[in-house]
Formats: C-alpha cells, structure tokens, sequence
C-alpha cells in the first residue's frame, strides 16, 4: 500500500439548520435535515480512541476514532507506526491511498512515536 499527502482537509457537510457538522451523512445526525453545505477542514485531527483489529486479514491493523476540531469523530485506519504504537491523544493527518483501500479514511501520524530499545 503507497500512501501519498492530499492536498491536505478533508471534505465535510455542515448542517445549514442547527449548524451541526457531519461526515458521510445523508442527513444531520441532530436534527435530520437535508440541507447540508459543503465545507473543507484542514484535516488535523486527534486520537481519541485506538485498538488493534486482527479480523479477515492475517496482519494487524489500528482502528481509531479521531476528532476533527470542526467538532465529529469518526472511525478511521491510522499508519505510519505499528498499530499498537497509537496512542489517545496523537496528533494525525489524512493521506490518500491507492488501491483497494481507496474509498477508506486513512490518518498518519504527524510525529511518529519515539522508538523503544526493547518490548
């Protein structure tokens, strides 16, 4: 899997209603409107949970919930450390990814964590 730098955001609705922002939704989760505008964040977020998934595939991987300061959270693959290495309260970014992941939200790290002599 390559990863390469979007142009940095990440694409996002605000409710025009109840102001409420959102992500991949159809409708305001508050106050189920459909109107929603599109709006751009700057893409930087932080961990807010992070565990190790070993399902359907033989590796590991992390999933994590990040915050974006525009106020949602979502699900989300973090990379650029070993998956157990992410920790609540890391700073991430968005990277496009190629392949058949290519529809999937992926965060790196902004600063990997500092590498341990021994485990």
């Amino acid at each position: 899997m390559q990863t390469v730098h979007e142009e940095a955001g990440l694409n996002y609705h605000l409710c025009r209603w109840c102001g409420t922002a959102s992500f991949r939704r159809l409708l305001c989760p508050v106050c189920a409107s459909s109107d929603l505008k599109p709006e751009h964040s700057d893409g930087l977020g932080v961990v807010v949970r992070s565990g190790v998934v070993h399902r359907y595939t033989e590796a590991a991987r992390n999933e994590s919930l990040v915050r974006l300061p525009e106020g949602f959270v979502f699900r989300c693959r973090v990379v650029g450390a070993a998956p157990h290495r992410v920790s609540v309260g890391a700073q991430v970014r968005p990277v496009a990814v190629d392949g058949p992941d290519a529809g999937d939200v992926v965060f790196e790290l902004c600063e990997p964590p500092a590498c341990d002599e021994w485990f």
